[in-house]
């Protein structure tokens, strides 16, 4: 049950939430709301030395394939410390019996949360991205729709999914490099799942990469803020219509970067963006020509020439 967000009889929003008792109390009148409200929170407290701390357990994740709330019958090391060698022998079938009655989607499961952790973890995402390529998977594998495809490129094109609901920029190439899986049958499985289960996902836009990009080619913020506007006129012109969010990104950071004079190579923005120097020359043309940006970067290159020469005089 959602706690209350207003009081009943005075219709305030200052409510005052008591954890040790349990309680949400009106700040103004006064009236007791809610009552006998459950912790859920995780219990840290000993009261002698046999009592573990850990009893109330770590909290249910959907990156574990049974959710972290499967009991195990023991660890091998503490089942050969049992007295008997009869209690030896049962716990040991026990064990052995609990991993061979295990369902084709736990199986399924247990491998493909193991492989998207390590997939996430190499790209660095945050736990809201992670758990939401968990629910997706679990979505995708209990409709029968991972049959005839690699498990990587499922879990793959899951992440991609994930990152693209949460706005999270990540292009299909670093994907790609992360799990191993070429990058057409990634694109190919992500268009598969969305169709499948109605996945509404808003398209990636090129400012979503400026942060990321100019943080890896150590840019000023006055770099970045310039990027950002060259963006925003390039939508207004329609020049990021049809073209990859990545190479429109990346174009504007080095077009931004010539005009604050911290030049980087063509060379060294195309290896941050994950694409060709080709695209960042066709693109930055296409930015010049279209935004009127050369008069600009005219002048910054003959600013610092009378720099050179006032320093030379």
């Amino acid at each position: 049950m959602a706690p209350t967000k207003k009081c009943p009889e005075c219709n305030s929003s200052k409510l005052i939430y008591d954890e040790t008792q349990g309680e949400i109390i009106c700040g103004d009148c006064g009236l007791l709301i809610e009552e006998n409200m459950v912790d859920t929170s995780h219990e840290l407290r000993s009261f002698d030395k046999s009592t573990k701390q850990s009893r109330g357990g770590a909290p249910a994740s959907l990156q574990k394939f049974d959710k972290g709330l499967t009991t195990n019958v023991g660890e091998i090391s503490d089942i050969y410390k049992l007295d008997s060698t009869q209690q030896t022998r049962k716990y040991l079938r026990l064990k052995k019996w609990q991993e061979r009655v295990s369902t084709s989607i736990e199986r399924n499961l247990r491998l493909a949360m193991s492989e998207l952790r390590r997939v996430a973890s190499f790209l660095d995402l945050p736990s809201v991205v992670r758990d939401e390529s968990a629910r997706i998977y679990n979505f995708v594998l209990q409709r029968g729709l991972v049959r005839g495809r690699s498990m990587e490129s499922v879990i793959a094109a899951c992440i991609y999914a994930a990152c693209r609901s949460y706005n999270i920029p990540r292009t299909l190439d670093e994907i790609s490099n992360a799990s191993e899986v070429e990058r057409k049958e990634i694109g190919r499985t992500y268009r598969f799942i969305i169709r499948k289960i109605k996945l509404k996902v808003t398209p990636s836009s090129p400012k979503d990469y400026i942060s990321r990009f100019s943080s890896t080619l150590h840019l000023s913020s006055g770099t970045q803020n310039e990027a950002l506007k060259i963006l925003q006129k390039a939508e207004i012109s329609e020049l990021t219509s049809g073209r990859g969010p990545a190479g429109i990104a990346a174009a504007a950071l080095y077009v931004a970067a010539l005009v604050n004079d911290e030049k980087k190579t063509q060379r060294e923005v195309a290896d941050v963006a994950g694409i060709t120097e080709v695209t960042i020359r066709n693109r930055y043309k296409e930015l010049l020509e279209r935004l009127d940006l050369e008069d600009k970067i005219k002048i910054k290159e003959n600013e610092k020439k009378k720099k050179l020469n006032n320093s030379k005089i």
